[in-house]
């Protein structure tokens, strides 16, 4: 069983902007980030070339990482995130460098200083057998599958990524990725994006995928092993090209996936009109050989766990979770991991609609539902802020879309789709908090929604959902 914690795996508001950072002293507007140790604002990240081999033989991974990106501050050294692996070679521009690794950080000396908007990049050579990180939400990262043991998969939100790549480990540092991946011949490789190649050499295969992104560094996502595959062009309507969806699971289960993912398109299409036009050339899921906790949402690739497959459609719910942060987590994403509600809310509210869509229970009984089942649970948390530790609490999730729906009732169905497509519309492939969120449905409500919406994510006492526009 893969050693994720369910909160870790599927599952406010800065008042202040970003936070600061400990690299080389660099300090950001505020210094409140949840996790301040991951990441750097001294650069910001352009692209990401993965050339990586893995042999499951042996559990070990050989990676080069090709890193351009583009100085925000003057830079006599650069700053990665990078754990339990070893970095053997380093450049930067070319130039040979020293390196150093502590504390899941890795150093690099420039060989000249680099002034501020300078352009650079960076060459990593690196190797080692990538295990999970540890973290206060279990085991997080890179993880083995199957039996025996010979397929990988990544869940990484919301620290894991340094345990298979060297990066700028912020959720709001966004770039382009490209990944060659080299697994034995009969092994297959899977990322984010589109399958640009497919090449064999010798006894192994290399296989290429592009996505230009944004995408930050906790949502790259690569799984290996076995696989049968399955997938259509979807049209998502009269306007734009079709996007690719691909699937793919193992053998023994691709009758009953089939069967539990078959409502994809018509997922996509329905939150295409809630939500606005999907927002990237790809999407597909991924059923790993081991049972997780939770599924999750990296981008364009969510990932579940053989447990999650039933051929009853058992989990559909959390199908159309994890397609919602398609929109919501992945294209509009979070400036810190305080801001969460406004992924999981949004996703979670996204279950509702879908069954309100159905034609089954309205969002508006599920909601009163939830209502119910908070009521009766204690009320320490402030959704907006819910603290380092509770960022997976279930009730960032239930009382978050909570929140939705009475933002909903109070402006009326109309304004409220038409202000949640704005807000994607607007924030697309950029980084947001909460504090924008309540100015921009401000904008769209025709009385104050300020008091409502501090009550629902900034107050612990659970209030009351309103009736609603007659």
């Amino acid at each position: 069983m893969i050693r994720c914690s369910r909160r870790a795996l599927i599952r406010g508001v800065a008042l202040m902007p970003l936070a600061a950072t400990a690299a080389d002293g660099l300090m950001s507007p505020s210094d409140d980030r949840y996790f301040p140790s991951h990441g750097t604002y001294a650069h910001h990240t352009v692209s990401y070339d993965l050339h990586l081999a893995y042999d499951p033989g042996n559990a070990s991974l050989d990676g080069l990482a090709r890193i351009k990106a583009v100085a925000d501050r003057p830079l006599e050294r650069v700053e990665l995130d990078l754990s339990r692996l070893t970095a053997h070679t380093a450049r930067i521009n070319g130039t040979r460098v020293r390196t150093r690794q502590q504390n899941g950080k890795l150093y690099l000396d420039t060989p000249r200083p680099l002034a501020q908007g300078t352009h650079f990049t960076v060459d990593i050579g690196y190797s080692g057998r990538p295990k999970p990180l540890r973290s206060p939400f279990g085991p997080i990262g890179w993880d083995r599958t199957g039996d025996p043991h010979d397929g990988t998969l990544v869940a990484s939100q919301p620290l894991g990524a340094p345990s298979w790549f060297p990066c700028n480990d912020r959720p709001d540092d966004k770039a382009a990725f490209t990944f060659r991946v080299s697994v034995p011949h009969g092994h297959h490789a899977l990322a984010n994006g589109t399958l640009r190649e497919r090449r064999r050499s010798g006894r192994s295969e290399c296989w290429t995928y592009h996505h230009p992104g944004p995408m930050a560094p906790y949502l790259a996502a690569l799984y290996t092993g076995r696989f049968s595959h399955d997938g259509d062009p979807v049209h998502l309507g009269a306007a734009g090209s079709p996007i690719a969806l691909h699937n793919a699971y193992p053998a023994r289960l691709a009758e009953r996936a089939r069967y539990d993912l078959a409502r994809q398109p018509d997922m996509l299409r329905a939150f295409s009109g809630y939500f606005g036009d999907y927002p990237f050339e790809a999407y597909g899921a991924v059923v790993v050989d081991a049972e997780l906790a939770a599924p999750v949402e990296n981008q364009t690739l969510s990932v579940f766990g053989s447990n999650h497959i039933d051929g009853r459609r058992g989990w559909e719910t959390l199908v159309a979770h994890e397609i919602a942060h398609q929109w919501y987590g992945n294209s509009v994403s979070l400036r810190d991991w305080r801001d969460i509600w406004l992924n999981e809310g949004f996703a979670t509210y996204a279950e509702w609609l879908w069954s309100e869509h159905l034609g089954e229970d309205s969002a508006d009984q599920l909601a009163r539902q939830a209502w119910h089942s908070l009521h009766r649970r204690g009320q320490d948390l402030r959704i907006a802020d819910p603290g380092q530790r509770r960022i997976f609490d279930d009730r960032v999730y239930v009382r978050g879309a909570c929140t939705l729906h009475a933002l909903r009732r109070a402006m009326g169905d109309h304004r409220f789709f038409s202000m949640l497509r704005a807000w994607h519309q607007t924030h697309r492939g950029a980084s947001v908090d909460t504090a924008a969120f309540v100015a921009h449905a401000g904008r769209w409500a025709t009385h104050p929604i300020k008091p409502l919406l501090h009550s629902w994510l900034y107050e612990k006492p659970l209030p009351p959902l309103p009736p609603g526009l007659s």
